[in-house]
């Protein structure tokens, strides 16, 4: 795919949000966004808390609905727009083509810890023995200790999660990788394997859309920014 082909498109997108315990009054966020993220790039969502850019990135990965506009994803299958597709379409853009890697960890109780950075290779059909050793390489990278890995991350520290987190959204082969704060509760040195990790996926191809209030960090990514203040309508939006 050449430069000419994104693997993500944001079309005149709109977001508001009804607050229903105040008689449907409806919060506006943001309006007009318009960007693309290519092969390659790290694209980076700019601007101060509270302009929209958790928004847009949820709305990317369909966890929120919206209001207009359009949000296409170069997937395995074709064209997805992800601002109309049915959840199913969603779930299967998500298993073939669309990673993503929150703050927050959140999985099966009681599941050992290589069991959920495997989960979405093992999703995409490949080997278990070459995921497996493709979970304990990031792991290892990620200095994740090996004691850890046949237990389950629950009652891990913040950033032993944290890492357990990058280590899943990395296992996969997708076109688009969307990262929301990948560094946060990290030291420097992790925060470096994690720099190592995104510059990996740019050379492999990947797209990646991504927020990073560490300024060092967003600094050594970023092919560019894309500043959010101007698609803002309402400065303590979510």
């Amino acid at each position: 795919m050449n430069r000419i082909d994104p693997i993500l498109r944001v079309e005149e997108v709109a977001k508001s949000f009804t607050m229903h315990l105040r008689g449907g009054l409806s919060i506006p966020v943001v309006e007009h966004v318009a960007f693309e993220v290519h092969a390659g790039e790290c694209v980076v969502l700019g601007g101060p808390s509270g302009a929209g850019k958790s928004s847009i990135l949820k709305m990317v990965w369909g966890n929120y609905g919206v209001d207009r506009g359009r949000i296409a994803v170069d997937g395995v299958s074709g064209v997805t727009d992800v601002a109309t597709a049915a959840p199913r379409e969603v779930l299967a853009l998500r298993r073939s083509t669309m990673g993503y890697v929150s703050q927050f960890l959140r999985v099966v109780p009681r599941v050992a810890t290589l069991d959920v950075v495997m989960e979405p290779a093992l999703a995409q059909g490949l080997d278990p023995a070459e995921a497996k050793r493709r979970a304990e390489g990031l792991l290892s990278r990620l200095n994740v200790p090996e004691r850890l890995w046949s237990l389950p991350p629950a009652t891990f520290s913040g950033g032993e999660q944290q890492r357990v987190n990058i280590a899943r959204g990395m296992i996969a082969e997708v076109r688009l990788l969307l990262l929301d704060e990948p560094t946060a509760s990290l030291d420097a040195a992790n925060r470096a394997a994690v720099v190592d990790l995104i510059e990996a996926k740019k050379a492999a191809g990947t797209a990646l859309l991504g927020i990073f209030h560490d300024i060092d960090v967003r600094d050594r990514v970023a092919t560019r920014i894309v500043d959010v203040t101007g698609f803002a309508t309402r400065r303590d939006a979510a």
